[in-house]
C-alpha cells in the first residue's frame, strides 16, 4: 500500500521540554525501546510500549518530524516514565484534519473508517463526500454507521441521501448506539485485529458509540488528562483505544470537522472517486483531468447519469481547492 508523501508538522508552539544533564564520558546511551502512539496533544505523546507500560515522550528537536497516533515509533528511555521520540517507522498511510487555519496529520496506519452520521440532525453531504475520498485515496477501507435509525422521523431521508454510497460499494450499518449489543456485533467483527478511525460530526453520536465499542475510553481518557495535567483540553486529543475481544484498536479525534485533502496530487485525488476509474479507461487524453477534455470518458458517464452531479461537482472543488493552496 503506498503511503501519502509524510509532511513535517509546523506547529512549534508547544514549549520543549529542556534537555537533561550531558552523559558523563564513558557512560552507556540511554536504551532504545519500540512503541506506539496512543494519544498526542500538540507535540505531547503518549507512547505504548510492548510491554503495556506507557511514557510520555517528545520529538527530538524543535523541528523534528510529527508524529501521528497509530504510529510505530522508536523511543529513548528517559527516566521512569519519559522519553524520546527518535523515529517515526514506515507507514501504510497517514491522514489529515483540517480546520480554518491548517491542515495537520493526526492518525496512521489506519485499516477502517467508521463514518458515523445520523437519521438526527442532518448530517453534512460535504463531509462525508471528503471523508469517503480520503479514505479511497489513502487505501483505506470505509464503512458508514448510521446512527439513531429508532427515530422514525428522517430515517427514510436519511436512507435516500446514503443511497449513491451504497451503490459505490460502501457499507452503511443501520444501528442504535444505545443499543450496545447489536453496535458490538455489527462493528466488532470487522474491527477485528485492525485499526479503526471513528469520524463523525458533533450531534451524530459517536461519544456513544464510541462507549459501546470501549467501554474503558471513560477512563483512559481521565488517565490520560492526569498525565498531561491538561485538563479540559484533552477532549479534542486524538487517542486510541484497546478494545475488548475480539480486538483490534479505535481511534477517536473529537473536535474537527473535515478531512485534510489539500496536501494530495491530483491524481491521489482522483483515486478518491473509484467510480471514475472504468469510465477514465475512454478518456482521450492521458493526461486528462475529468473537467473539460474532448473524448473524456469521465464527461461522457457524468452525462450519461451513470456518475453522480454530486460527486463530480466535489471531484472539481478539491481539485480548485488545491489549486488555490498552492498559490499561497
Amino acid at each position: 500500500m503506498t503511503a501519502p508523501a509524510q509532511r513535517l508538522d509546523e506547529d512549534d508552539s508547544t514549549p520543549q521540554r529542556p534537555a537533561g544533564r550531558a552523559a558523563r564520558p564513558g557512560a552507556a546511551a540511554p536504551a532504545l525501546a519500540a512503541g506506539r502512539v496512543i494519544a498526542a496533544h500538540g507535540r505531547h505523546y503518549t507512547v505504548e510500549l510492548g510491554d503495556g507500560s506507557v511514557r510520555q515522550c517528545y520529538p527530538r528537536g524543535k523541528k523534528a518530524g510529527a508524529a501521528a497516533v497509530g504510529d510505530r515509533v522508536q523511543i529513548r528511555l528517559q527516566g521512569r516514565d519519559e522519553g524520546v521520540i527518535e523515529s517515526v517507522l514506515p507507514r501504510t498511510n497517514l491522514l489529515y484534519r483540517s480546520d480554518e487555519m491548517r491542515t495537520k496529520q493526526f492518525a496512521a496506519n489506519v485499516d477502517l473508517l467508521i463514518i458515523v452520521v445520523a437519521v438526527r440532525p442532518q448530517f453534512s453531504d460535504d463531509l462525508l463526500g471528503r471523508a469517503l475520498a480520503g479514505a479511497w485515496a489513502a487505501q483505506v477501507e470505509p464503512v458508514i454507521v448510521m446512527n439513531k435509525v429508532d427515530l422514525a422521523d428522517g430515517r427514510d431521508d436519511a436512507r435516500r441521501r446514503l443511497a449513491p454510497y451504497t451503490q459505490l460499494g460502501v457499507p452503511v450499518l443501520e444501528l442504535s448506539a444505545l443499543d450496545v449489543d447489536a453496535t458490538r456485533s455489527a462493528l466488532a467483527p470487522r474491527l477485528a485485529g485492525r485499526t479503526g478511525l471513528l469520524l463523525g460530526q458533533s450531534g451524530m453520536g459517536k461519544s456513544t458509540l464510541l462507549n459501546a465499542l470501549a467501554p474503558d475510553a471513560g477512563a483512559a481518557t481521565r488517565e490520560y488528562s492526569e498525565a498531561l495535567g491538561t485538563g479540559r483540553h484533552t477532549t479534542t486529543s486524538t487517542r486510541l483505544y484497546h478494545l475488548p475481544p475480539p480486538g483490534g484498536d479505535l481511534i477517536d479525534s473529537p473536535g474537527f470537522q473535515a478531512f485534510g485533502l489539500q496536501h494530495l496530487t491530483p491524481g491521489e485525488i482522483e483515486r478518491g472517486f473509484p467510480e471514475f476509474a472504468e469510465p477514465a479507461r475512454q478518456c482521450r487524453f492521458y493526461n486528462c483531468t475529468h473537467l473539460h477534455e474532448p473524448g473524456c470518458g469521465v464527461l461522457a458517464a457524468l452525462r450519461e447519469g451513470t456518475i453522480a452531479a454530486s460527486r463530480h461537482d466535489l471531484y472539481r472543488r478539491l481539485l480548485q481547492e488545491r489549486e488555490a493552496a498552492q498559490r499561497y
